[in-house]
């Protein structure tokens, strides 16, 4: 049985409100821009992505990303993306805050724009495929091993296909600028999986606890009376 249920993804952007006009557009979404800053973008009345305004600058590769299905590149880069590289199936682009996302391009028309969540993991493919493991276990699933990554397939309630989890050679050095929320029941069952809280629920007036998973990533833990 899983340990919690995905809930939603966040993303930390130095411009919320433009960020999310720009990400609705790729994913099809509707934006709410908040008075605050902050932004949020939703299929009817779930919120599926929240757009936090954060000081910071982006400054090294994000550690996770967004893959996008689309017609063209054209939408993208007339909205403020830019080409970063090229690969056989898919394009590498940064969206205006800078933060790396993947297109691949179809030759028809496009129902679900939003294809998967990439997850970089230290190490090799037997590191990633551990993580994948993990993630399987708090979220339900099946972690999926192939020759130079895995995925977790089959996550009840995703807003995308898969969660992947590819190897690379270097360390995390800051805060993930994007990062997943999950629902849980028991925040001690988590623990004892090896999630380390990193702020408690009411810390400095937060209403959920920040963890980070055996990998240091972080991700945010809501209990019902959240």
């Amino acid at each position: 049985m899983p340990l919690a249920t995905y809930k939603d993804l966040c993303i930390d952007a130095c411009d919320a409100h433009a960020l999310a006009r720009f990400w609705a557009d790729r994913l099809g979404f509707d934006a709410h821009l908040d008075d605050d800053g902050s932004a949020r973008l939703s299929a009817g009345d779930r919120v599926i992505v929240w757009v936090n305004e954060v000081s910071e600058p982006k400054h090294v590769k994000n550690r996770l990303h967004l893959d996008i299905r689309a017609e063209s590149l054209d939408a993208a880069l007339a909205t403020g993306a830019v080409v970063v590289d090229q690969q056989p199936r898919w394009t590498v682009l940064s969206d205006p805050d800078g933060q790396e996302f993947c297109v691949f391009e179809s030759d028809g028309p496009v129902g679900d724009r939003f294809y998967e969540l990439v997850w970089d993991v230290t190490g090799d493919v037997d590191a990633a495929h551990r993580v994948a493991q993990w993630w399987a276990t708090v979220l339900g699933g099946k972690a999926v091993r192939e020759e130079q990554w895995s995925y977790v397939d089959g996550i009840e309630g995703l807003p995308f296909e898969s969660i992947v989890f590819q190897p690379v050679p270097e360390d995390k050095t800051t805060k993930n600028r994007i990062h997943i929320d999950v629902s849980t029941d028991d925040l001690g069952a988590l623990v004892a999986e090896g999630a380390m809280p990193l702020r408690e629920k009411g810390e400095d007036g937060i209403g959920w606890t920040v963890m980070v998973d055996p990998a240091g990533n972080e991700f945010c833990a809501f209990t019902p009376d959240d």
